[in-house]
């Protein structure tokens, strides 16, 4: 009768029945019953043998294969009021199914990756490969697969003498990242395109991926601020979106610039077999504890004795830490800092959630766009400045500056000609600029400044501005 009055309860009372059946389904299928001896018990002696231990370590990557499959039908069956019980995994034509309708589909699997030609080595790790190959489209995809060389494969070699159980061990993280990508579809997290899993191959398992470029730290602090605060807020928008995604809040616990890659100017996350999804249990506030090289933060724990926000705010300062820290405060505009500098306290402090941080970038990327931060801009700036549209300066004599989108010359994103001409102003050798049609991910225009040029030639989508002379003949 309460069931009637109250769906909610019901559908509560059939996630937690389902859990219930899962656990004891997995102990009587992995042999953890009271009655059969498994792993220490195995033996009269009381040791555990390697393949035992082999064996339960397998056993355990399974399961946590199986939680993120069920976390994830739970969390849907909250959003969608419904919950299918059939958490089975198949393969069929090596592409890994999952039975969900909203499970990401992927066009490339064993057939389709027989005809695909590798060009080149991206890169490898502990326990991948990743390799650059071509389909026969033309496009070019990554192509992650067990690295056999990798130090994971070495010390368990050295641990069970097992090639084939030490392979499918490892090929255990690539599985987990598949699955996530298949759970976690965002615009600053790589697409999985497809994925083939070797039925003659224990653990020959490979994953089919969106490419993009290693992210270089060093290259980046040498690019416009603008392309390093898009890579912030991309960011940010990720974290937020981790912070409640489909599988609850998501910890990315090995957090370093080398798991992510740069496609098309955006910031995307490459490598998730190091995610948790899991809030740590807690039952004071001292078990809440975030350590980091030189501060500690504690959170609170929650009346459901868990470590609620542990998982965003680890990201958050992480972000802070390896990304903010560089990337925000150098070369952004004058009128901007002090927005970013309240990021910056507010993030280095734990001050904000990643709700409201998200909400801060959001309004320097609209007063950025919008040329808010300039609107003191005097309109006098321009007079100085003689004005010939349609024309664009050939043979020019380029001088450098920093940072710029060209590196033999200075080409800088500006919201309008006031901005460029305040900007020309500011540099000695400066005499003329140019704008185009050619725009920045923001919408705001490109301008080439000069010292010189020897002649105009027509262009309707150019116009160049220069510097007014004095009788003197020097450069007003």
């Amino acid at each position: 009768m309460i069931f009637s009055r109250n769906p909610f309860c019901a559908f509560l009372f059939v996630a937690l029945l389902f859990l219930s059946l899962t656990v004891i389904l997995k102990k009587w299928h992995f042999g953890l019953q009271e009655n059969k001896p498994f792993g220490d018990s195995a033996r009269t002696d009381g040791l555990t043998t390697a393949s035992d231990r082999l064996l339960q370590q397998l056993q355990e990557r399974q399961q946590e294969l199986e939680i993120l499959n069920i976390t994830f039908n739970i969390i849907q069956g909250f959003m969608d009021s419904s919950l299918s019980t059939d958490d089975s995994t198949n393969y069929i034509n090596g592409k890994l199914s999952l039975d969900n309708p909203v499970t990401a589909k992927t066009d490339i699997g064993c057939e389709e990756l027989s005809g695909i030609k590798v060009v080149d080595f991206l890169g490898s790790g502990y326990t991948k490969t990743v390799l650059k190959a071509a389909l026969p489209q033309g496009l070019f995809v990554a192509l992650k697969s067990v690295n056999h060389q990798g130090t994971d494969l070495r010390l368990c070699m050295e641990d069970f003498q097992d090639s084939q159980g030490c392979l499918e061990l490892v090929s255990f993280k690539l599985r987990k990242e598949i699955v996530l990508l298949q759970r976690l579809q965002h615009p600053n997290i790589v697409k999985l395109k497809g994925q083939c899993q070797d039925s003659t191959l224990v653990g020959g398992i490979t994953a089919v991926l969106e490419q993009g470029m290693p992210l270089q730290m060093i290259q980046l602090l040498q690019s416009p601020w603008e392309e390093r605060f898009r890579v912030c807020l991309g960011l940010v928008r990720l974290l937020q979106y981790l912070s409640r995604s489909p599988l609850g809040s998501v910890a990315l616990l090995d957090f370093q610039p080398r798991q992510f890659v740069m496609v098309s100017g955006e910031l995307k996350l490459t490598d998730l077999d190091d995610a948790s999804i899991q809030e740590p249990a807690c039952q004071e506030d001292s078990e809440c504890q975030l350590q980091f090289s030189l501060r500690n933060f504690t959170l609170r724990c929650s009346s459901s004795r868990i470590c609620d926000g542990l998982n965003e705010m680890r990201n958050l300062y992480n972000a802070y830490r390896y990304f903010f820290t560089y990337l925000l405060p150098h070369q952004a505009p004058p009128l901007l800092k002090p927005l970013i500098h309240q990021i910056m306290n507010s993030t280095g402090d734990m001050k904000q959630s990643i709700n409201e941080t998200l909400v801060a970038f959001e309004e320097v990327l609209h007063m950025y766009k919008s040329g808010l931060h300039l609107e003191n801009l005097p309109p006098s700036v321009t007079r100085d400045y003689a004005v010939l549209k349609g024309m664009r300066s050939v043979a020019n004599m380029e001088y450098r500056c920093w940072p710029s989108y060209n590196q033999q010359g200075c080409v800088l994103s500006v919201h309008s000609a006031r901005e460029a001409a305040l900007i020309c102003s500011s540099h000695p050798q400066c005499t003329s600029f140019s704008l185009s049609s050619e725009k920045t991910w923001t919408g705001r225009l490109l301008a080439s400044f000069r010292s010189g040029f020897s002649h105009l030639v027509p262009d309707v989508n150019s116009a160049v501005y220069m510097r007014r002379v004095k009788a003197s003949g020097a450069v007003l």
